[in-house]
């Protein structure tokens, strides 16, 4: 399996997790439309605001990770994959096997 690979398979779970997340955000700004429910007093549990923004911030975490491994995509097609975008080095393997869509090394990371 290569890096390509991973990056792929990767992305692939991204979009069906931003799909996934969409449709749930979508459904809870649905359901706070249609009820005139008091739920800032509701001592039951959670917020549809709190719900709302914790989808919101969890789907703009997937954007990311979906913009990263696109870019990722791009440094591998480029012959660039490997190497930290800051000092030009190489990446550990370890570090690569742990996040594959890095762009730098452990030491600039830091």
């Amino acid at each position: 399996m290569t890096a390509v690979d991973d990056l792929a398979r990767t992305r692939a779970g991204t979009l069906a997790q931003i799909a996934a997340l969409t449709a749930e955000f979508d459904e809870v700004v649905a359901a706070s439309a249609s009820s005139n429910a008091d739920d800032e007093h509701d001592p039951e549990g959670a917020t549809i605001a709190f719900e709302r923004q914790q989808l919101a911030a969890l789907l703009e975490q997937a954007r990311q990770r979906l913009a990263d491994v696109d870019a990722a995509l791009a440094r591998a097609a480029a012959g660039d994959y490997g190497r930290c975008a800051d000092c030009g080095l190489p990446i550990a393997a370890e570090r690569l096997a742990a996040r594959p869509h890095t762009r730098t090394c452990i030491d600039c990371a830091r």
